[in-house]
């Protein structure tokens, strides 16, 4: 009997844990019978009562694994190690504790992987959040997939059942801040996409904050494109002509007109001044950027301290 692993990172999520074992388990009951199933919960640190509730399932349900952080890592960071940690013919990557991606589609996503094909993954064609979110969202990843080489369809997100080699694959890659929705089609494989509903919240408070969201956001960028510095080199470029277009602009000037002006152009060179400056630092920016994530990359260190690991 073949075994399918899921993946559940969470923070603070003791509304939910419950619900969440127990759709996964109902679902092993039924569609997905002929299937064994891990389910392997990874911990962040939780302040509430996560800890002690993941505790008393597992204690009782041993296709149940708990992955307890020393400290929080970030999600990103939490949810891959607890991927790296399974042992399943096939891994869910990521099925969050408040079910916004629905478990009813992981036995269509099942019944793909059995067919032949590695990575099957969700595409959120329709999002039950405010507007504006759902405008950055869908521009942020419409830029990312135009500027990356991958052939990525906007509207994915970690909500991926992939292939035991593609795991191993992914293992190969050394990120110290790895972006999973995109590694899996940087592996390569044969893949298929599924619509479906990405549903609102329905109980507790989410934990990703703008911040967290905007640093997930250039991690993304930074990893997966090198636009953004090709996109410095051809400003510089354009900048530099320009440049060289406006002097030979006022020497012409001057020598025509050269009694008639009566002082230099003072507000040209302020506006000039400030533009160039903060051209120069949004280059800084993003060069610092890519500096701080080789850093990262260098210094090898575990994406994940674990503090404990329960029926592992």
């Amino acid at each position: 009997m073949k075994t399918i692993s899921i993946v559940t990172p969470c923070y603070n999520e003791e509304m939910n844990i419950r619900d969440c074992h127990a759709a996964i388990r109902a679902l092993f009951e039924n569609d997905l019978k002929d299937y064994r199933r891990e389910h392997v919960f990874c911990d962040n640190a939780s302040t509430d009562r996560t800890v002690d509730i993941l505790r008393e399932i597992a204690a009782v349900d041993g296709d149940v694994k708990v992955i307890l952080n020393a400290r929080n890592f970030g999600a990103m960071r939490s949810n891959y190690n607890g991927v790296m940690a399974t042992t399943g013919d096939a891994v869910l990557l990521f099925f969050p504790a408040d079910m916004q991606d629905p478990p009813e589609l992981i036995p269509q996503m099942v019944a793909h992987w059995a067919q032949g094909v590695e990575v099957v993954y969700g595409v959120r064609k329709i999002r039950e959040e405010n507007a504006t979110m759902r405008l950055l969202r869908g521009l942020y990843y419409r830029l990312l997939t135009s500027l990356s080489d991958l052939s990525t369809p906007p509207g994915v997100g970690d909500f991926q059942l992939v292939d035991r080699k593609v795991v191993e694959a992914m293992r190969r890659i050394e990120d110290a801040y790895p972006f999973m929705r995109m590694m899996t089609f940087e592996c390569g494989f044969r893949s298929v996409g599924l619509p479906y509903r990405w549903v609102e919240r329905r109980r507790g408070v989410s934990t990703n904050t703008i911040g967290s969201l905007v640093d997930q956001g250039l991690n993304g960028l930074v990893t997966n494109t090198l636009a953004p510095l090709r996109l410095m080199l051809f400003c510089g470029f354009g900048l530099a002509a320009l440049s060289l277009l406006y002097a030979c602009f006022n020497l012409v000037i001057g020598l025509i007109y050269y009694r008639d002006i009566a002082a230099p152009g003072v507000m040209t060179i302020i506006t000039a001044v400030f533009f160039f400056g903060g051209v120069q630092l949004f280059a800084i920016g993003v060069l610092a950027e890519y500096v701080l994530a080789i850093y990262s990359q260098v210094r090898r260190k575990p994406v994940v301290f674990e503090r404990e690991r329960i029926n592992f």
